[in-house]
């Protein structure tokens, strides 16, 4: 392959040094492109990867970081002494506490209980203090993660608040750096730029700068998990990390972070959990890339927008951080398993969906649907006066209630006859979501039935069947116990 492609743009890589600096601070960016090739194959357009887990801090928020830092200390809100605190799903964090242990400072981070037990582990080891808080909580709830931040800025001396949603650095940093760096590398050949939305910093930032340096001919596009509200979803959870914008069923005023500038997105790619972890496995297999979550969205909408180019195209596409940071998830045949993702490697025994006859393809159970054919969708703020008549109305049970449990992939509660029984003691304008049984047990399709009957050796009700992520069925323990054993049989 030669040194240049379209439009005269040089290959990273063909004239590097090697560069020396006095602090980490200043290694951040100038990270490379590499071309996609295998995975490629068939697509007319160039399609390059920017990796930015080649930052020191392991991902694209280095820069945000870099940035926030900077203008908070030149604000004089960041004094010597000072304490960083953030809320974050990791990267951001791990990003502050890195450039804020080579300035001195202390940091205090919040993360969701999904954030993986990698990046956590990365967070302590740079000195971070770690607060766990639940997902799963509507926007002001005293649990929420930006809650739990600002209350931790107000109850820290000297503690300052980045607050990566709102704070103009943010998209400022790729402004400034990551949009001029993909039109040098380029030699302003791009044409089509993609970044998954989260903040939406990097997508806003680097757009607005390609957008103003091609007099707008470069379209930008955002990738989106596939519920994500910013998309057109209804917000429900889901499984990659760092990308999308949640929406709780409680939520009463959404609002987007202010470090995200619509006006820059030309279009807006929806991608599956499913979608995103598979091409994440084959970046690993068939690239040699070892890449995060995110990677797989924005990758896969880079791929999809690229295969209707021609091959004057050229798609630069943002590459979030590395897998090192998911190896117990994404990587791990035991999580995927589980939630019925694609394994990394065959196990050579059947799985819960072959045992079960559940197919691929198969269609989930929605929000607004029941487990069950004869269940019906209740809130769970639904008073128990209301569920008693509800019972009383019905030839069978259980009824669903809405979610109330962080995870994705319990997507209803199921109110079974131990709460039945609570019921009758319980006062009228009880809220029912107080009298909830557990969650049901899952079992993924693409888990190994062995597997799986471990996991439920000690459990009894009903049983929930999950493909990619998504509830497509249930079944009684016993019946599937019963079932995997008659698939197991010579």
């Amino acid at each position: 392959m030669s040194n240049s492609e379209p439009g005269g743009a040089v290959l990273p890589g063909s004239a590097r040094s090697a560069a020396v600096f006095d602090s980490i601070d200043q290694a951040v960016g100038h990270t490379p492109l590499v071309r996609l090739n295998r995975i490629a194959d068939g697509i007319e357009a160039t399609v390059y990867v920017k990796l930015e887990y080649l930052n020191p801090g392991g991902s694209v928020k280095d820069r945000a970081a870099l940035f926030m830092l900077d203008a908070a200390e030149a604000a004089g809100e960041l004094r010597p002494g000072g304490v960083v605190v953030e809320a974050t799903s990791g990267n951001t964090g791990i990003g502050l506490a890195a450039i804020a242990a080579a300035r001195g400072y202390r940091t205090v981070v919040v993360v969701p209980d999904k954030s993986s037990r990698d990046k956590i582990a990365l967070l302590r080891a740079y000195g971070a203090e770690v607060h766990v808080t639940p997902g799963g909580r509507p926007v002001g709830h005293p649990e929420h993660l930006r809650s739990v931040g600002l209350r931790l800025a107000q109850e820290i001396p000297g503690a300052w608040f980045a607050g990566q949603y709102d704070n103009p650095a943010n998209p400022a940093a790729h402004r400034e750096t990551t949009g001029p760096e993909i039109w040098a590398q380029t030699g302003g050949a791009v044409t089509h730029y993609v970044a998954g939305i989260g903040t939406g910093g990097t997508v806003s930032g680097a757009g607005e700068f390609l957008k103003q340096a091609s007099d707008g001919r470069v379209v930008i596009v955002g990738a989106d998990p596939e519920t994500s509200v910013y998309g057109g979803g209804d917000g429900r959870a889901w499984y990659v990390e760092s990308v999308g914008h949640y929406r709780h069923p409680d939520t009463e005023l959404d609002e987007w972070p202010l470090s995200y500038h619509t006006e820059v997105i030309d279009r807006i790619e929806r991608i599956s959990d499913g979608e995103s972890l598979r091409v994440l496995h084959r970046l690993a297999k068939e690239e040699g890339l070892l890449l995060g979550g995110s990677s797989g969205t924005s990758i896969a909408a880079a791929l999809r927008v690229a295969r209707s180019l021609g091959p004057t195209d050229v798609v630069v596409v943002i590459a979030p951080d590395s897998g090192r940071g998911y190896l117990s998830k994404y990587f791990d045949d035991g999580w995927l398993g589980q939630f019925g993702f694609p394994l990394l490697a065959a196990h050579g025994e059947p799985t819960v969906g072959s045992a079960l006859g559940v197919v691929e393809g198969a269609r989930s159970v929605g929000v607004g649907s029941s487990v069950l054919a004869e269940a019906r969708l209740l809130p769970s703020t639904t008073t128990v006066s209301s569920v008693r008549a509800e019972l009383a109305s019905r030839r069978s049970l259980p009824v669903v209630l809405a979610r109330q449990t962080a995870g994705p992939v319990v997507v209803a509660e199921v109110l079974g006859t131990a709460t039945q029984a609570r019921l009758v003691g319980a006062a009228d304008e009880d809220p029912v979501g107080a009298h909830l049984d557990p969650p049901p047990a899952f079992v993924g399709t693409t888990e190994p039935v062995g597997a799986a009957i471990t996991r439920l050796a000690d459990y009894h009700g009903e049983v929930l069947i999950v493909h990619e992520g998504r509830v497509v069925g249930g079944v009684d323990a016993a019946a599937f116990v019963a079932a995997v054993a008659r698939a197991e049989a010579p």
